[in-house]
């Protein structure tokens, strides 16, 4: 179900922040790549996020904004499973390079190492949400 007040991969192809809701409860902001209708989140064993989903894989992601000077006020809500998926170089580059810019040499090497290293040795996947329910309000008013 897809109920949306504005364009959907327009909004989400922004580097805004995601706040992911497992069971628990618990809430974790995430980057996230919105890519073929689904939220691709990178994650490993260094992050309790990873665990969570592995017990209980339903998820519920929101992402928003709110501009107090413009009255811009937009939100995405979604919910979904998530399937835990081998982590893809090139697909990782394009996550990261919407929040950190083009120039990999200028990224923290924390992020760089993600591309470099062996995915398998260090743990990283992804997480994919496929949302099942998703929902786009445009809650905007006059500043």
């Amino acid at each position: 179900m897809i109920m949306a007040d504005f364009d959907i991969d327009d909004f989400l192809a922004q580097p805004l922040t995601a706040r992911v809701a497992t069971n628990g409860p618990t809430v974790r902001p995430t980057w996230y790549l919105w890519e073929d209708q689904a939220f691709w989140i990178l994650t490993g064993p260094w992050a309790k996020l990873l665990s969570r989903v592995q017990t209980d894989p339903v998820v519920a992601i929101t992402v928003d904004t709110c501009d107090t000077a413009t009255g811009l006020v937009r939100q995405v809500i979604a919910r979904g499973a998530v399937e835990v998926l081998p982590f893809d170089i090139p697909r990782g580059r394009r996550k990261l390079s919407r929040y950190l810019g083009a120039n990999e040499q200028e990224w923290d090497t924390r992020f760089r190492d993600y591309l470099n290293d062996d995915p398998t040795e260090r743990g990283t996947v992804w997480l994919r949400v496929r949302p099942t329910f998703l929902t786009a309000s445009d809650l905007s008013y006059r500043a």
